[in-house]
């Protein structure tokens, strides 16, 4: 069994670049009109953040919230959007590309129901109450592929700790990578946290999309490339009940 001190990760941040190549006309006008009532700002050090009172646009308060870390161009996001209009997404990606691509589709869907952070995610898990989201999307992160980085990589025992604090008993940690060092390291690091337990019962349950999610671009990529993802179902236990790793 993994030791925890091996996964402890370091304060570096787990993403890479902010920028890519010049964004057009038409995306910086969203970045100017459309990102600013969309854009959440982080209160002051040591508040807590109702994530249900952060969608205005709604027309009623959300029947759940739920969270993807690194959206990357938003595809993913924008689909469980349209899909789930009673739900209220919360957006992480310090992209500005992606959130610039991210911010069309929101506009051509008419969706009223995402917010964006474009930074860090950590700091708002923090401020985020106990047992206040349903589902947490991971979606082809940054695999960080060298062992000098492996402490960059989001899935970690704190970041799992931070998780598991705040998703609803029964909720999910979804996660996919088509990186072999990710895949690895994730299979390594997740089953074994006492708070998650893995579904999967065989190989389908890994190898194949959740059938209510869409391909995003990288994942696309990836296969062009000949390099299969994987897809990991992560359940939070029952806080009444004392999980067993594995």
């Amino acid at each position: 069994m993994p030791k925890v001190e091996d996964y402890l990760p370091s304060d570096r941040r787990f993403f890479g670049r902010r920028k890519g190549k010049r964004i057009k006309a038409g995306r910086q006008d969203l970045l100017d009109t459309l990102l600013p009532a969309l854009a959440l700002t982080m209160p002051a050090e040591g508040s807590r953040v109702d994530p249900f009172t952060l969608f205005p646009a709604m027309d009623s308060r959300p029947r759940a919230v739920w969270l993807e870390i690194g959206f990357g161009g938003g595809e993913h996001l924008a689909h469980q959007a349209a899909q789930n209009p009673d739900v209220g997404f919360i957006g992480a990606e310090p992209f500005i590309n992606g959130t610039a691509t991210l911010l069309a589709k929101i506009r051509d869907l008419g969706l009223k129901n995402i917010r964006i952070l474009g930074d860090d995610v950590r700091p708002l898990l923090a401020m985020l109450p106990e047992a206040s989201l349903e589902r947490v999307f991971l979606l082809f992160p940054d695999p960080w592929p060298k062992f000098r980085h492996a402490e960059r990589r989001f899935v970690s025992v704190k970041n799992l700790d931070s998780l598991a604090r705040l998703l609803v008993d029964g909720g999910q940690f979804r996660v996919a990578s088509d990186h072999p060092v990710y895949k690895i390291w994730a299979l390594r690091v997740a089953p074994w946290h006492p708070q998650f337990r893995w579904q999967a019962k065989g190989p389908e349950d890994w190898i194949s999309r959740w059938p209510d999610a869409c391909q995003s671009r990288y994942e696309a990529k990836g296969e062009r490339e000949g390099r299969p993802s994987i897809y990991l179902t992560f359940i939070r236990t029952p806080r009444s009940v004392r999980a067993t790793p594995g």
